[in-house]
């Protein structure tokens, strides 16, 4: 069942997905739709899902659930990242590649893959001030508090 993002308690499951772009604007519109037929319909074992989104800055799909009546299961979390994976297809771009990064540069959101930050870090382009997106975060409340962060207080850390 689809619930505000906001009214989720911070203990709530969260799937971070990143875009290797920026979403346009009628993309963003095609896939809120997507999003909400999505999880108004993800259940698990026939128990809706009490579930929430939201996206953030125009590339990150942040699905959150409320795991007090029912947890996801393995068929729920397969069913998501299928659903994931369409999207991906559909637009073109890299939404489940853990091993690519995403930090702030000003207001500007860049994407990397993790081979050409390290570089980065190593020419100094990047240091520990630099805001990174903890994408491992694994609850609202984590995501809330610890999701965008120097890269000093991230898995980043072991780079810079």
């Amino acid at each position: 069942m689809l619930v505000d993002f906001n009214t989720l308690p911070d203990s709530s499951r969260i799937w971070i997905y990143q875009a290797s772009r920026t979403f346009k604007e009628n993309e963003l519109l095609e896939i809120t739709g997507a999003l909400d037929a999505f999880i108004q319909n993800w259940s698990a074992h026939g128990n809706d899902l009490n579930a929430g989104y939201e996206i953030r800055y125009n590339r990150f799909i942040v699905i959150a659930l409320d795991q007090s009546s029912q947890s996801a299961t393995g068929c729920s979390i397969d069913a998501s990242v299928h659903f994931i994976q369409q999207l991906e297809k559909k637009y073109g771009v890299e939404l489940l590649d853990k091993m690519n990064v995403s930090y702030k540069q000003g207001e500007f959101v860049a994407y990397k893959k993790l081979t050409d930050f390290k570089t980065m870090a190593k020419q100094k382009s990047i240091s520990k001030n630099t805001i990174v997106f903890n994408n491992l975060v694994a609850t609202k409340g984590e995501y809330k508090e610890h999701w965008e962060v120097p890269a000093s207080e991230s898995w980043h850390a072991r780079f810079v």
